[in-house]
């Protein structure tokens, strides 16, 4: 598998939480030679808020784990995620394999199955061989140890070209408070949970209503502002534990909360740089805009359109095609009004091409590996922000063949 051009150089170093345990393992749901189950156990206490996908075909492992949130956080938990297949469109057997793999997962670890928590992704359709990952529990029991972070980002990875982690310390009142995260998304990538798995782990403090808020709050911020297809998976998931395992309570601390967006932001766009085919980072910067609704609309219109994104990959600073994105967003716009820029290049201002602007000026811009496309309404005061890729022939040959 060839890595995607705007991956990171190496695997980040992040600090290990106290009162979680990893363990991977290959059992043959698809793939064969690789890891495709990852299990962490959180110890007792540990409380857990998750965001998922808003589809209306959510798959079997979401509607259950949405069902368990919020329940008797005293408990140890867990987590289990398989890969290579989605569980999601199966019908009631989708359901009796959730049950089956998480009364199994409570029965190997001697914990209440109200407390695991499990993810599916992969092909959608397909029966979920649950057999084959029940099989290997107990193997993965013995495994678990907190040093195995990057085999657990690896295991749950599909189309992936790397794994993708994010971590970071903070200190509260003399006291260290760690947090990490991995994730899986390359395809089917799009708000409303943006196929994408994140599993967030700090050692703080926090009741699950404070956790959930926080998680839900910045979600909105971070994974629900990237697009790399427009389209958003049965499958996407969410989880952030907090182990309280530090005994340092962050309940309405902004220096906990910044560190947490600033690490989701960092997943997020390590799941963009990873877009299938992708060659080019793309921020769209969306200002003046009549309403923040109004702000995202079209700056996920400009992201999400096949004409700017193939224009960004054969690096043709085609700006006409932005005006185009604006225009069908359905935001408030007025031609008169309207700036465009290619990073600090003023392409088009007051309903015409900027008196200024040159051909090649934009076409060096285009060469970048990281791309910002900035649009100013000129019609009101609010912004938003959309992370995306271009779109190119690795795109099409990836997803031709996903099931083949």
């Amino acid at each position: 598998m060839t890595i995607s051009p705007l991956a990171p150089a190496s695997f980040p170093v992040v600090p290990m939480i106290s009162g979680v345990r990893f363990a991977t393992v290959e059992a043959g749901v698809r793939y064969s030679g690789r890891k495709d189950v990852m299990l962490a156990h959180l110890q007792a206490g540990t409380s857990i808020a998750g965001v998922f996908t808003t589809s209306a075909t959510r798959a079997a492992p979401v509607l259950d784990c949405q069902a368990k949130l919020g329940g008797d956080p005293f408990g140890e938990a867990a987590i289990i995620v398989n890969s290579g297949n989605a569980n999601a469109f199966t019908g009631s057997g989708g359901a009796e394999a959730v049950a089956n793999v998480c009364t199994a997962v409570a029965d190997t670890l001697g914990i209440d199955p109200q407390r695991v928590f499990s993810s599916s992704t992969g092909v959608i359709g397909e029966a979920l061989p649950f057999e084959k990952i029940t099989a290997k529990l107990y193997e993965l029991k013995e495994g678990l140890s907190p040093g195995k972070l990057k085999g657990a980002a690896e295991a749950i990875m599909t189309t992936d070209t790397f794994p993708k982690a994010a971590g970071g310390q903070i200190d509260i009142d003399g006291k260290t408070v760690s947090i990490t995260g991995i994730a899986k998304g390359s395809g089917m990538i799009a708000p409303d949970m943006a196929t994408m798995l994140v599993y967030i782990f700090t050692d703080a403090k926090i009741a699950q209503p404070d956790l959930q808020q926080m998680v839900s709050a910045i979600n909105s911020k971070t994974f629900n502002c990237i697009t790399v297809d427009s389209d958003t998976s049965t499958s996407d998931t969410l989880i952030m534990a907090a182990t309280g395992a530090s005994d340092v309570d962050v309940m309405g601390n902004t220096d906990f909360a910044q560190a947490l967006e600033t690490l989701m932001r960092d997943l997020a766009h390590q799941v963009v740089r990873d877009g299938e085919g992708a060659t080019k980072f793309v921020t769209v910067n969306v200002t003046g805009a009549d309403s923040e609704p109004d702000a995202k609309r079209c700056a996920l219109s400009i992201a999400n359109s096949p004409l700017v994104k193939t224009a960004i990959a054969g690096e043709d600073p085609n700006w006409g095609r932005i005006v185009a994105a604006v225009g069908k967003s359905g935001a408030k716009a007025d031609r008169d009004t309207l700036s465009i820029s290619f990073g600090d290049i003023r392409v088009a201002e007051n309903g015409w091409v900027s008196p200024s602007y040159a051909e090649e000026q934009g076409a060096a811009v285009m060469k970048k590996q990281d791309i910002v496309i900035n649009v100013d309404l000129g019609v009101g005061a609010s912004d938003a922000t959309v992370w995306t890729c271009d779109l190119t022939h690795g795109y099409i040959t990836i997803n031709a063949d996903y099931r083949s």
